[in-house]
């Protein structure tokens, strides 16, 4: 009889001498599984009978690690689970269970809620829908349990706590909201109960730690993270936070994660966080996935002040400043009489995305202007005076302006490589005490990095196209990868040479990422560009009629 690694693993795992042992034995046994072995493509779940028909955009475990949760754009739900007649196949998880959901739209996030069979998804339609996974088999039409409308856009992402009733939600309009299927109510006439945040612009991630249940990150459409701390106790904000809680909202932002620079390839005014995710193992680390830029490590236990960035030798890289020539001090373009068609293309642009891209109805607190919004400067004497000049403009971007007063924390580590441009892309840690970051990319690669030391571990191909989810396996050595394919891809360490690995190719391919998202940069604006002169040409001038953004 065959017996593969993942029977071995789950027996350790399930015996008696393994209740007994240390929690440390095991996950040392675990994460030297990661270091040591070489990780490699080990099966591919979905076929023309059995698999999604769609983009797989959400994946996700269940606690006990016996079910793997898919869905994505054909807005059905997938249950795997391990086929144990099949002795022959290492990680034989066959497609037992389909659920047809009922969303008009993609769906993009589907979590298990848990100690129960509950399935909550979200999607496009911006609805939240829960189902009894139990039923769906033999009883489709009673699966669904609950309906809920309280969002106004797409809702993104869902964030389990340790119950079966509750759950958090972040939506496009702004919005996380928390769900109590105890509490029964109807999504109209504004009787959804108040939401935990409201913020000015789109919101696309959310993450919080088990350790650490009273706080969670939220990220979007703005150059920074915002950390809420969601309890009452004043004294935890004095001690922990030096500011007392807010008293008017629910919930109290604490601390913005933002950065020294934007990226190469990011314009002012469209920068975006795609991903985040706040470490199981200490409840302190965050990781944020910019748009056209890097992976950042945080920590809420650090200063709000700036930190040093390690060499450019590793993948924690000093952030990036802008490269080019610079003009004798002293003189300008404007002091010449010379003007940069560069610099006016880019006011075209900026001034063309901001006229075409509306602003959704919100409801939130006033904004104050506090009146610190400068142009900027025409020339910058040196290096340190660009970078105080970038982060400036970072300051200024369409971030919430009720926050813009908060301590601001600076990252530990940036993890670069990966292409971030095409989709929206979530990140995660790997492993039992989070040794690892991992990240999808656009070249169909996923990249993992030791978190400590920075270093490149692997990058895999892990789909045709994109790859934009990673989900690592609760107890086993064991992710799946998804993305533009309609099937999941399963990676575990293995004895022999990688099939799938491309770390040797790392510099070639890390540097075709790079022309790529300036490329497609380049790209974006070009067509905002043509779709300026079009527009002057046929209205005689600047600034009559609406232009639509091809990038929405």
């Amino acid at each position: 009889m065959h017996v593969g690694p993942v029977d071995r693993i789950a027996a350790v795992h399930s015996s008696p001498f393994s209740r007994k042992c240390s929690q440390q034995w095991k996950d040392g046994l675990l994460s030297c599984s990661y270091f040591s072995g070489k990780m490699d493509r080990v099966n591919v779940l979905g076929s023309e009978t059995t698999g999604h028909t769609g983009c797989v955009n959400a994946l996700s475990w269940s606690r006990t690690g016996s079910v793997l949760i898919s869905s994505g754009d054909d807005t059905t739900v997938r249950l795997w689970r391990l086929d144990s007649e099949n002795t022959e196949q290492d990680y034989a998880f066959v497609c037992d269970t389909v659920i047809h959901t009922g969303h008009r739209a993609n769906i993009f996030n589907a979590q298990m809620l848990p100690h129960s069979s509950r399935i909550a998804t979200v999607a496009g339609d911006s609805q939240i829908r829960v189902f009894d996974h139990e039923k769906a088999p033999g009883h489709p039409e009673i699966a669904a349990i609950r309906i809920l409308k309280c969002h106004n856009g797409r809702v993104k992402r869902i964030v389990t706590e340790d119950s079966p009733d509750l759950f958090l939600t972040v939506a496009e309009d702004g919005s996380v909201r928390q769900h109590d299927l105890r509490v029964p109510h109807t999504c109209s006439s504004d009787s959804c109960p108040a939401p935990l945040v409201q913020l000015n612009h789109e919101l696309s991630t959310l993450s919080l730690s088990p350790l650490t249940p009273y706080q969670f990150v939220v990220a979007g459409s703005s150059p920074y993270g915002y950390l809420f701390d969601r309890r009452h106790a004043g004294r935890h904000y004095r001690e922990e936070w030096g500011q007392p809680p807010d008293s008017d909202e629910v919930t109290t932002c604490v601390r913005r994660f933002g950065r020294l620079t934007r990226g190469d390839h990011e314009r002012r005014g469209l920068e975006h966080i795609t991903g985040s995710r706040m470490a199981s193992s200490n409840g302190h680390e965050v990781l944020l996935s910019y748009s056209s830029d890097s992976v950042y490590l945080y920590s809420t236990k650090d200063d709000p002040q700036p930190t040093s960035m390690a060499s450019a030798e590793s993948a924690i890289l000093r952030p990036n400043s802008r490269q080019g020539s610079r003009q004798p001090q002293g003189t300008s373009d404007s002091d010449t009489g010379v003007v940069d068609e560069d610099d006016l293309m880019d006011q075209d642009i900026d001034r063309i995305r901001a006229e075409s891209t509306p602003s959704p109805p919100r409801t939130h607190r006033p904004v104050v202007d506090d009146g610190s919004r400068d142009d900027d400067p025409d020339t910058r004497e040196d290096a340190d005076e660009e970078e105080e000049d970038e982060s400036s403009e970072l300051n200024e971007g369409h971030s919430d302006e009720q926050y813009s007063k908060l301590p601001t924390i600076m990252p530990r580590s940036r993890y670069r490589g990966a292409c971030n441009v095409e989709t929206v892309k979530d990140v995660n840690f790997l492993g039992p005490t989070d040794e690892f970051v991992v990240s999808g990319s656009d070249d169909g690669n996923w990249f993992m990095w030791e978190k400590d030391t920075g270093r490149l571990h692997d990058i895999l191909e892990g789909d045709g196209t994109v790859v934009n989810v990673i989900e690592g396996h609760p107890y086993l050595p064991l992710v799946a990868v998804s993305g533009i394919d309609t099937t999941v891809k399963l990676f575990a360490p293995t004895s022999g040479p990688s099939r799938f690995s491309r770390l040797d190719k790392a510099d070639s391919i890390m540097r075709r990422n790079a022309e790529a998202a300036t490329s497609r940069s380049e790209l974006s604006n070009l067509l905002l560009y043509y779709r300026l002169a079009r527009q002057m040409a046929e209205n005689g001038g600047p600034g009559e009629g609406v232009v639509q953004c091809p990038l929405q």
